[in-house]
């Protein structure tokens, strides 16, 4: 009998370790590539990043120099290593969730590149259309230097790379924030804005969806409905219409 029940654990113990850990190894997990915004780190999305992690996602959330290269070369450098996590890790859908500066950073990488298995992109406050705030900035060298390449290219006008940018293909959902406590930079945005960019130049023709929140640019990732409604989104193509759905529908 003892010998028997040794036998047993010994054919449990080679059974464990013969499965893969949660999460990692299988064929059909979903990895989500997380992107910051401009000036910020990692830590910025962590919140986000461990609710992906509580609901069973692979998730990539590194800090990318976001002050010191342009937007050309950010797509590159960040997404390539993200994708590399993803697939080395056998992920067969790859998502995207993104603040900001991040949510151009995927638009630019799928003008020239297509991702197998891609899933679907959430982009928090993204000046898809440009921001009056660079507007306004441009002209000091000071934003240049602090904030770097990429920050100048983030302009309203024309020739502006955002606004240069082509549609791409995936499902897109979008929220951005109406509640600005900036006096600095609100008043030269038209319309409702989170203090750096408005609600209308969040959006995009080919997004699959659209909500506001009322909370603003800075803070936007860490507010727990946004969070919610992220998870919500990757579940199900669409937000909820109740900003505190829970997430296990």
């Amino acid at each position: 009998m003892i010998a028997r029940g040794i036998l047993s654990h010994l054919l449990l113990l080679t059974m464990l370790q013969v499965l893969p850990a949660k999460g990692f190894g299988s064929n059909t997990h979903e990895c989500v590539i997380v992107l910051h915004g401009l000036g910020r780190t990692a830590y910025s999305m962590s919140r986000i990043e461990n609710a992906l992690e509580n609901n069973h996602y692979l998730v990539w959330n590194e800090s990318y120099p976001s002050t010191s290269e342009n937007i050309e070369e950010l797509a590159t450098t960040a997404i390539n290593k993200g994708l590399k996590f993803c697939s080395s890790n056998n992920a067969a859908t790859i998502h995207f969730v993104t603040h900001s500066l991040g949510g151009i950073l995927v638009r630019q990488y799928l003008q020239h590149n297509t991702i197998a298995g891609l899933g679907r992109i959430v982009m928090l406050s993204p000046p898809n259309q440009g921001s009056e705030v660079a507007d306004l900035l441009n002209e000091y060298s000071l934003y240049h230097l602090i904030l770097g390449p990429a920050a100048a290219q983030l302009g309203t006008d024309e020739d502006s790379l955002v606004r240069q940018l082509k549609p791409v293909k995936g499902e897109i959902g979008i929220i951005t924030g109406d509640n600005s406590l900036d006096p600095w930079f609100s008043p030269v945005i038209p319309g409702e804005d989170d203090g750096k960019v408005s609600v209308e130049s969040a959006k995009l023709d080919e997004m699959s969806d659209f909500i506001t929140v009322h909370n603003g640019h800075t803070f936007i990732m860490r507010d727990q409905r946004v969070i919610n409604q992220i998870l919500y989104f990757l579940g199900h193509g669409r937000f909820s219409k109740e900003a505190s759905t829970a997430v296990d529908d």
